[in-house]
């Protein structure tokens, strides 16, 4: 695991106090790591959203039955775990 210094302004810092005071979290690293994740599922579902969209205005012309939009979701997922 790498490790990351920042420095953080004091009102930035009491607030991480805060959120770990309030038992959501043990250590202020936890509690990065999860703004971090989320803010790489929020980054994730941007990204899915664009691919639909271009889907969408490519043409391409389909009946979008279930079964459609499960091989899609397969398929989006098969590329997303290429590009890992």
């Amino acid at each position: 695991m790498t490790t990351v210094n920042i420095s953080l302004p004091e009102d930035l810092q009491l607030f991480i106090d805060e959120q770990i005071a309030g038992g959501n979290y043990s250590t202020a690293s936890e509690y990065i790591h999860y703004l971090i994740r989320q803010a790489q599922q929020q980054a994730e579902r941007e990204r899915i959203e664009t691919l639909l969209l271009e889907g969408l205005e490519s043409g391409e012309s389909v009946e979008m039955t279930d079964e459609w939009w499960e091989a899609k979701r397969a398929r989006l997922k098969l590329r997303q775990n290429e590009q890992k």
